[in-house]
């Protein structure tokens, strides 16, 4: 999250330009949990090591870290992974180790930039029906994606062209619980 550099937005009823960097550092790991298409994970450590990052910037005790982690872990379906090296698994292992990792503060709102792209469709549909999940249970989740198909788990869909809004549209249905991206 950054100052805008023209006009306002706002986050929780305040102006982002009201924060200080230290209360914009706490959101962004607090109320805002990011995915990435590019997974950024450390590599060389095993799935539990890149979930605790966040948990360790809050401060949270390693007994409470652990319980929190496993759960998280188990919720994207990978707790039988727990221990092994991020670098050993597979691109929808990685994506979903990375959504571990932005969920695992219980973040209000979920940014996810083409979380799908690098995915093959099975483990693009896993990954959809996770968030489409966390959507339902009453997280935010803001998706920037190219796929059309990707898009139609939306219940609102904002088209934008050149960086400027070019039109919205609401979904009259949600795709069925049973559907994934295999056809």
């Amino acid at each position: 999250m950054e100052r805008p550099s023209s006009g306002i937005y706002r986050f929780d009823g305040k102006q982002i330009d009201e924060y200080s960097d230290d209360e914009l550092a706490e959101i962004r790991n607090r109320k805002i949990g990011f995915v990435f298409q590019a997974f950024n994970l450390l590599a060389r450590q095993s799935v539990f090591e890149n979930v605790a990052i966040p948990l360790i910037y809050a401060g949270i005790s390693s007994l409470e870290r652990k319980k929190i982690i496993e759960e998280t872990v188990e919720m994207v379906g990978l707790g039988h992974r727990l221990h092994y090296e991020t670098s050993k698994l597979s691109g929808g292992e990685k994506q979903r180790v990375a959504m571990a990792r932005a969920l695992v503060n219980n973040p209000r709102m979920i940014l996810a930039d083409e979380p799908t792209g690098n995915l093959d469709s099975q483990s693009g549909g896993i990954v959809m029906d996770t968030l489409k999940q966390l959507n339902q249970k009453g997280h935010a989740v803001v998706l920037v994606t190219h796929e059309s198909y990707t898009a139609s788990y939306a219940s609102r869909i904002v088209h934008l062209l050149d960086g400027q809004v070019e039109r919205e549209e609401l979904v009259a249905r949600r795709i069925d619980e049973e559907k994934t991206f295999i056809k």
